[in-house]
């Protein structure tokens, strides 16, 4: 027989309190006008534990975030079928799996306002001098690579791996560590008291992180609603002096693959929240408020953009790369072929990567550049004559279109 507890409804979502903190300027260059606007104590935001509950949705969303799940999985089974395995031998969905990821950090970056083209984040990756915006898309790319290298276990150990990936080479002093500071969003450098949002107490973070920990390991949650609920309440935690909204976004990979929505590739969802900032900064103020179906929708609709974007990608990549066919004269087995294939993950290359990539020697490397410019596949550009760089134009312009479609929709 049912209990009535079976029929009860969900309990709403709990929103944030508030605490009373002390708060005394240390800054001997603030003015009186900002010390007496920043006297005295603030509030800083508590966190409700959400490990154990069950998020009052309706049963249409539920039923979306399972189309969205299922949009995934989908991808990532035609990208498996798209890029088997090259004439050459050399399987064709590492590089694809590559750039995914590659175009993943990008736009989650850009949602920092980090923007960078396609050759510069290249360039970046391959140690070449790049912009400062650029470099710090490669560091995302290695929080990404984290995540997924770490998605058998999400724990407090991988966030930490995931954040230290991230600002290991630009902020080593605060990479892989949760602050020991109050922060805050918005307002004055003087203190958190006008601030747009003030974060827990950094006393907080770590028990906020294990109970926010066993959340996201639940199973017998929809797939895409747990992982936005956990994005949210990962954002509110906000548990690091920066890099929090890059490395959250990490953690939703790190999700994706731990529930098998992507064994082999990235689904590029930060395609679907870039092309609607607004929605989804107002959706994680939604939550706050004690509201979960805003993000929850909001990551639904990131998906599945995502899934119709990185289909329209990876499609026109294979076309790129099947055209290389045609204007390459070289024998099946030559070396030129797997450096074509290796073009779509790394669009510019140089002959080091090629020997590393490749297990190859020099003199091998730079003749299958030299079949490569004949065919029209590669190009020397003349800024890049002294660094002996070539790149792919046509692989670049693909990976510029993308981000240029992203653009169009958000105006």
């Amino acid at each position: 027989m049912a209990t009535d507890a079976e029929f009860a409804p969900p309990q709403p979502w709990p929103a944030l309190t508030f605490e009373e903190r002390p708060w005394e300027i240390e800054d001997g260059h603030v003015s009186r006008t900002q010390r007496r606007k920043h006297a005295g104590p603030y509030e800083a935001a508590v966190v409700p534990r959400i490990a154990t509950l069950d998020p009052p949705l309706p049963a249409s969303l539920l039923a979306e975030s399972e189309e969205a799940a299922r949009e995934a999985a989908r991808f990532d089974e035609h990208v498996g079928a798209t890029f088997g395995t090259s004439a050459a031998g050399l399987s064709e969905i590492g590089p694809m799996s590559a750039i995914l990821l590659r175009t993943e950090s990008a736009s989650s970056s850009q949602i920092e306002n980090l923007t960078a083209g396609a050759r510069q984040i290249a360039l970046a990756e391959l140690g070449e001098h790049a912009n400062v915006n650029a470099r710090l898309v490669r560091g995302n790319v290695h929080a990404m690579e984290a995540a997924l290298r770490l998605s058998e276990s999400i724990d407090q150990g991988s966030i930490l791996a995931m954040h230290l990936a991230l600002l290991g080479d630009s902020q080593p002093q605060r990479a892989g560590r949760w602050r020991d500071q109050q922060v805050w969003i918005g307002g004055s450098d003087a203190g958190p008291h006008r601030a747009d949002f003030v974060p827990p107490h950094h006393e907080h973070v770590e028990s906020a992180i294990a109970d926010l920990v066993d959340f996201a390991n639940r199973d017998d949650l929809p797939a895409v609603a747990q992982v936005a609920i956990t994005h949210a309440q990962f954002e509110t935690i906000h548990p690091f002096s920066d890099g929090n909204g890059r490395t959250g976004r990490a953690l939703v990979h790190a999700m994706f693959a731990h529930r098998g929505l992507s064994k082999r590739i990235t689904v590029p969802v930060s395609s679907g929240l870039l092309v609607n900032t607004g929605s989804y900064f107002e959706a994680l103020g939604a939550y706050r408020r004690g509201d979960v179906a805003p993000i929850v929708e909001r990551f639904n609709a990131a998906t599945i953009f995502a899934v119709g974007a990185g289909r329209r990608l990876v499609d026109e990549l294979k076309h790129v790369r099947v055209s290389f066919n045609d204007r390459v004269k070289a024998r099946s087995d030559a070396s030129a072929w797997n450096v074509a294939d290796l073009l779509i993950a790394q669009p510019v290359i140089n002959s080091a990567y090629i020997q590393s990539s490749l297990g190859i020697s020099d003199v091998a490397a730079l003749r299958a550049i030299e079949t490569l410019e004949k065919g029209g596949v590669l190009v020397q550009p003349a800024s890049a004559k002294r660094n002996r760089v070539w790149q792919s134009p046509e692989i670049l312009s693909v990976l510029d279109d993308f981000a240029e479609r992203i653009r169009r929709v958000r105006g």
